[in-house]
C-alpha cells in the first residue's frame, strides 16, 4: 500500500519513535510505501511531502521532536479544505493516512474520516494526557519524568532558603502532569484545572508545611485558576481559561507565588517549566508506547479499519473510534485528586 504519515499540533516527545515503528513494519512486512507530510495538515493542504523510509527514520529512536515538522493547523477551517485533503492523498495515490496527534489534530481526522471518507488512522500523542479510552498518550510520562526530577531538585533549595516554591507545569484543561509529578516529587500541595482552589487554604498549607521544618513545593497546573475565577498578571487580568484551546497559558504559579507571600510572609518564588517537558529524548516507557502504537496502526491500515485510533488499555493496544476519543477531553476524576490529598499540609 502507499500509506502518508504526518504529525500534527504541539510537538512531544515518542513522534519519531512512532513514525519508526509504521516505517520498519510497513515495509520489512507489507511492502508499503511512505509519504510524509511536512508540518502536520499544513502540509497535506500545500501538498509538502518529503520520502518516508527506513533509511529516514534509522536512529531516531531516542531523538524527540518530529523529523516531519508539526503545526496547529485545522484543514476543516477553510472551506476547501477537505477538498484539498482528497486532492493531495489522490494526486500521491495514497491508499491511507496515518494521523499522529492530539486533541485537535484527531479531532479534525475523525471529522475528515466520519464525514468526507478519507481513510485514516489515529494514534494518540500529547504530553498532557487528556485524550480519552486510552490510559496514555504519547509523550506524557516524559513530560512527568521531567517535571519530577525538576521538582526533586527544587526541594533540596527550597530547604536551603526555608522559602515556598512553586512549580507551574503544563497540562491545559487537564491536570494529569501536575498530578502525576507533584505526588511522585512529593509535593506538599497540588492545583489542577479541574478544582478551583481556595488561596486561604493554600496558605494554611504552606503555614503548616513550616510548622514541621519543612519547605513546602505547591505545584500547580498552567490553567489551574482560583475559586475567584480570575487572577491578576502583570500584563493585566485574566478571567476563566478561554473556550479556544489555543489560548496561550501560563502566568497563575508566578501569581500564586506573590499571593502566598503577601498573606503569609514566606519568601516565595516560581519555576514555570514550560517547554522544556516538551522537549529532549523520549523515556523509555514512551519509546515503548509509541513504538508499540506504530505497528498497531499500519497493522489497523491494512485491515482497513478507517476512523480508528490506536489506545492503551491496560498493558494491551486496542483501537477505539476516533470519534468518540476525540468527543471529549479526559480529566482528572474527582476521587483520584481526593485520594493524593492526604500529602497536602
Amino acid at each position: 500500500m502507499r500509506v502518508g504519515v504526518l504529525t500534527g499540533g504541539s510537538d512531544c516527545p515518542g513522534l519519531n519513535a512512532v513514525l519508526r515503528a509504521i516505517v520498519r513494519k510497513g515495509v520489512q512486512e507489507y511492502g508499503d510505501e511512505f509519504t510524509g507530510f511536512r508540518d502536520g495538515w499544513r502540509g497535506v493542504l500545500r501538498d509538502e511531502t518529503v520520502p518516508l523510509d527506513i533509511r529516514a527514520v534509522r536512529g531516531t529512536l531516542p531523538r524527540g521532536g518530529t523529523i516531519l515538522g508539526s503545526s496547529r493547523t485545522n484543514p476543516l477551517a477553510q472551506e476547501d479544505g477537505a477538498d484539498r485533503v482528497l486532492g493531495t492523498l489522490a494526486r500521491h495515490r495514497l491508499d491511507a493516512l496515518i494521523v499522529i496527534g492530539g486533541t485537535a489534530t484527531l479531532g479534525a481526522a475523525a471529522r475528515l474520516a466520519e464525514d468526507h471518507g478519507v481513510p485514516l488512522v489515529g494514534v494518540p500523542k500529547t504530553i498532557d494526557n487528556d485524550i480519552p479510552l486510552t490510559d496514555y498518550t504519547v509523550g506524557f510520562d516524559t513530560a512527568v519524568g521531567v517535571a519530577t526530577q525538576a521538582i526533586d531538585r527544587l526541594h533540596t533549595t527550597a530547604e536551603s532558603h526555608k522559602r515556598v516554591l512553586v512549580v507551574e507545569v503544563m497540562g491545559r484543561s487537564a491536570g494529569w502532569i501536575a498530578l502525576h509529578s507533584g505526588l511522585a516529587g512529593g509535593a506538599n500541595c497540588i492545583l489542577i484545572p479541574e478544582q478551583p482552589f481556595n488561596v486561604e487554604q493554600v496558605c494554611e498549607w504552606v503555614e503548616s508545611r513550616f510548622r514541621a521544618t519543612y519547605a513546602p513545593i505547591v505545584v500547580i497546573a498552567d490553567s489551574a485558576l482560583p475559586e475567584s475565577g480570575e487572577i491578576t498578571l502583570h500584563r493585566g487580568t485574566t478571567p476563566l481559561p478561554s473556550a479556544d484551546p489555543r489560548a496561550r497559558l501560563s502566568g497563575v504559579g508566578e501569581w500564586l507565588g506573590r499571593e502566598i507571600e503577601r498573606r503569609t510572609g514566606k519568601e516565595s518564588r516560581t519555576t514555570v517549566l514550560g517547554h522544556i517537558q516538551r522537549g529532549g529524548a523520549p523515556s523509555p516507557f514512551d519509546r515503548w508506547l509509541a513504538t508499540r502504537f506504530g505497528l498497531h496502526a499500519i497493522d489497523a491500515v491494512h485491515q482497513g479499519d478507517w476512523g480508528s485510533m490506536t489506545a492503551l488499555q491496560g498493558t494491551r493496544i486496542t483501537r477505539v473510534r476516533l470519534a468518540e476519543a476525540t468527543s471529549t477531553l479526559k480529566t482528572v476524576d474527582p476521587s483520584l485528586y481526593e485520594e493524593v490529598g492526604v500529602f497536602f499540609g
